[in-house]
């Protein structure tokens, strides 16, 4: 008897038709979900949107190279008609502010030491005698090129208006000259390692400390070990300073390795007292670390702490602390906002001590105003701690 065998019949083939519409829908409802999530998540979102704007708004208004706003001093023992004649020329000028006027040269230093001024113009006793004599009359120039950029660009304005003044002198008849010497202060070679490398202290400090106190919090978060502070008998103020001397430690070994290397690989001079530069950095870190702790108890996770530590942190020290570019070329608004950024104040101090070697005596209004940051941070982030503990 013979068995008839019977083809096995198979599972009947989904046209791809009507597979698609099912993947359509599933792409459609998994895109859903994506928006969904993200508008939740408003901290990352309206960093998303606000960063595009804040950085063309910084770059636009900070990235420029022309200098403004130049800080004069006048030195003019004997006063005569043509001396005041090119004094009248700066004054007059968009680009030069003459802000002081001293006896003698002497006087110029103090005022280069404390910041106050930019640049220094000096006239000898007979400078318009000797115009009239048809002889050289000497004209010192002394610019600050701690900027080496910023300095050259000084020192060609100058010498673009003690020009314009000589031609004119020469159009009424005769030969007149004036002979321009130009003097450097504080860094005489132009090197532009040594006005970038204080930048650089700041910046790695500023990341290094800020960043991962900010992220040390959010991730206590994430992992719920958080709880088990809530229940311990520590108060806000001492989970704080658990969390910072860790780091702290860590940032003053970062200031050891910074400076250590820019003495010995870049060679930046170090004027004046190695102590007190480091005392200074370290109070700088703890700053970084107060701003870093409040930054994490207002975020709710990593991935946000780090994006504000980013966004609020090295885009401020990079652009309108004057680590790059002059903040007196910025537009007046941006110059109010960088007095708020704790990055320009130390570097203010950073290249006074290292490159001018001066000490507490004219830092200490820059001193105060870290020491008032670091305890309004650290005041505002034990209070915006204790209310996320309750």
């Amino acid at each position: 008897m013979s068995v008839v065998q019977t083809p096995a019949r198979s599972a009947p083939s989904v046209p791809s038709r009507a597979r698609r519409p099912g993947r359509a829908a599933a792409l459609r409802a998994f895109v859903r979900k994506e928006v969904f999530h993200l508008l939740r998540d408003r901290q990352t979102l309206a960093i998303l949107l606000l960063m595009p704007l804040v950085q063309v708004v910084l770059f636009g208004y900070a990235l420029r190279t022309d200098i403004r706003d130049i800080r004069l001093a006048v030195v003019d023992p004997a006063p005569d008609h043509a001396s005041l004649a090119l004094r009248q020329r700066f004054e007059g000028s968009e680009l030069f502010r003459v802000v002081a006027t001293a006896p003698t040269i002497a006087a110029l230093e103090p005022l280069f030491q404390r910041g106050a001024i930019d640049q220094a113009v000096v006239f000898e006793h007979d400078f318009a005698a000797r115009l009239g004599r048809g002889e050289p009359a000497p004209l010192l120039v002394i610019t600050n090129t701690a900027d080496p950029n910023t300095g050259g660009t000084m020192q060609a304005y100058a010498a673009a208006v003690v020009q314009d003044y000589e031609r004119e002198l020469g159009a009424r008849g005769g030969g007149v000259q004036i002979d321009v010497e130009t003097r450097m202060r504080f860094n005489p070679t132009l090197e532009s390692v040594n006005l970038f490398v204080p930048g650089l202290i700041a910046l790695v400090l500023t990341l290094v400390s800020a960043m991962m106190t900010a992220i040390s919090l959010a991730r206590e978060k994430e992992r719920g070990s958080l709880e088990a502070l809530l229940v311990s008998p520590l108060r806000p103020w001492q989970i704080i300073v658990g969390k910072v001397i860790p780091y702290l430690v860590l940032g003053f070994a970062n200031v050891l390795t910074v400076l250590a290397a820019a003495r010995l690989v870049f060679d930046v001079p170090f004027r004046g007292s190695v102590t007190l530069l480091l005392a200074e950095c370290m109070l700088y870190v703890l700053t970084s670390l107060a701003l870093g702790v409040l930054i994490s108890t207002r975020t709710s996770s990593q991935r946000v702490a780090m994006t504000a530590a980013l966004a609020g942190m090295l885009l401020p020290t990079l652009m309108l602390s004057g680590f790059i570019f002059p903040i007196e070329s910025m537009p007046p608004v941006l110059q109010g906002i960088s007095n708020v950024i704790p990055a320009k104040w130390f570097l203010i101090i950073a290249r006074g001590i290292m490159l001018k070697g001066v000490g507490l005596t004219h830092l200490w209004q820059e001193t105060l105003i870290l020491v008032g940051m670091t305890a309004l941070l650290l005041m505002a982030s034990a209070r915006s701690f204790k209310i996320r503990l309750a």
